[in-house]
């Protein structure tokens, strides 16, 4: 129990860090702008077409496609940058712990900045939403028009039938948000390690990671590649297995009728893989030379 309040205190520590900091200020006004950017199309919509929405929709049409969780992902560069943190009170820490503690408060502080980020988003757009939102967990006509017509595709918001016809705003919701996290929190933790390894190896490999999930998009690459239309089907489920960003869009999954990975399944891949990173993170802070800035007198 002892060592559980250390990690947390680690954790908290770092959480301290936030006070009055600009990068962490700015992390979560551009997550606030792109939720507005993205979301505005929807909300346009209804307002245009004098129609509501349910209050998860927003979130679900807009998360609910590999490019805005890509978008959002890009974020974690910035909030994670200086993984792992090292403060002033960073040194103290070591000398009272060891290294594999102090690293476990890392990664807690980790785990739990990703969930505060990804919450945030999502409150974000509900209060975009407004007055034009109801709490009842049935969809509503705009997901209608959007989703049994072809007005989705032609203003690029990606409302699909089966989304509709398989599931509820709330567990669509829910599965959209765990989803996006599962992703965020694999990055976090291919930053972490990549910045152990290497100084700045976390942005770039950061960069990396998002390059290849964009890069296997179906849709990109298809027009690349002059795939038919006929055969863009195997190209789906192909590349919905080798993605790590097509896992963790909701309607790049097995419904019951296609050969695409199922939710577990992409839940089992982001907790293993988030795992493992986390694992070598742990083994390699063991040999990881600390240089610490700003401690010195003046």
């Amino acid at each position: 129990m002892y060592k559980v309040m250390l990690v947390w205190q680690t954790a908290k520590a770092d959480f301290r860090g936030w006070r009055r900091n600009p990068k962490i200020l700015l992390v979560f006004g551009l997550a606030f702008i792109v939720c507005f950017l993205l979301s505005d199309k929807v909300i346009r919509f209804a307002e245009t077409h004098d129609t509501l929405l349910q209050i998860a929709e927003p979130f679900i049409w807009t998360f609910g496609d590999a490019e805005s969780v890509l978008i959002i992902s890009l974020l974690l560069l910035l909030l994670f940058s200086d993984m792992p943190n090292l403060g002033n009170e960073v040194p103290l820490f070591l000398v009272r712990i060891n290294r594999r503690i102090w690293m476990l408060g890392q990664i807690l502080y980790l785990l739990m900045a990703t969930v505060i980020l990804v919450c945030f988003i999502l409150l974000s757009t509900c209060v975009l939403a407004g007055a034009r939102a109801y709490p009842a967990n049935l969809w509503s006509s705009t997901a209608a028009i959007l989703g049994y017509s072809d007005i989705g595709n032609q203003i690029a918001i990606p409302a699909f039938v089966k989304v509709l016809e398989l599931s509820f705003p709330y567990e669509c919701m829910l599965h959209i948000f765990c989803l996006m996290l599962g992703y965020s929190i694999l990055m976090g933790s291919l930053i972490l390690y990549l910045n152990l390894c290497r100084q700045n190896g976390g942005m770039i490999g950061g960069i990396l990671f998002s390059g290849y999930g964009f890069l296997l998009n179906p849709q990109t690459i298809a027009e690349w590649l002059g795939i038919p239309k006929e055969r863009m089907n195997v190209a789906n489920i192909m590349f919905g297995w080798l993605s790590p960003l097509n896992q963790a869009t909701y309607y790049m999954h097995n419904f019951g009728y296609d050969n695409l990975p199922k939710l577990w399944m992409s839940y089992v891949f982001f907790v293993a893989g988030s795992f493992v990173f986390f694992g070598l993170s742990v083994f390699r802070i063991r040999k990881y030379n600390f240089h610490f800035t700003g401690t010195e007198s003046k």
